[in-house]
This record gives C-alpha cells, sequence and structure tokens, in this order.
C-alpha cells in the first residue's frame, strides 16, 4: 500500500534516464523510482556487511603484551613518527 505523496524535480538528463528505463520495461517512472529505492541498502544490510567484513579479515599480529600494543599504537598516531 502506498502511504505517502512525494514531489521531486529532477534536472533533463536525471528525467531522461528514468523516462528511457519506463519506456524500456513498459513500467511508470513512478515504478522505476520506486524500484530504485527498493534496491538501496537497509542499514541492517550495510551493519551485516561490515560485520562480515571485520569477520572474514586475515588475523593481525599482536604483541604478547598490552604495553607493546599501546606503545605500537602510540607511534602509529604520533604525528612527528616517533
Amino acid at each position: 500500500m502506498l502511504d505517502h505523496h512525494v514531489q521531486i524535480v529532477l534536472d533533463e538528463d536525471r528525467y531522461q534516464k528514468v523516462a528511457r528505463e519506463a519506456a524500456r520495461s513498459g513500467a511508470s517512472i513512478d515504478t522505476i523510482i520506486r524500484e530504485a529505492i527498493d534496491r538501496l541498502a537497509s542499514h541492517d544490510e550495510e551493519r551485516s556487511a561490515a560485520v562480515a567484513a571485520i569477520l572474514a579479515a586475515a588475523p593481525m599480529p599482536v604483541p604478547d603484551y598490552p604495553a607493546a600494543l599501546r606503545r605500537e599504537l602510540d607511534a602509529a598516531h604520533d604525528p612527528a613518527g616517533a
């Protein structure tokens, strides 16, 4: 069910792209725009993809002692490169 009425203004190039796709597919311009919106990733999909990328990453070598890791991190973020 369509609940909201939205008015948009398109430049000529965008309008022509949408109009060509509507003519090619036999759908209305409204339908082409709704389908484009439906293809946008949702926030949950983006989060899931980010988590999957983190979990799929190769393990990183980490020093055995927290103090050594702290020194490594501090050195990496020191603008003087110390």
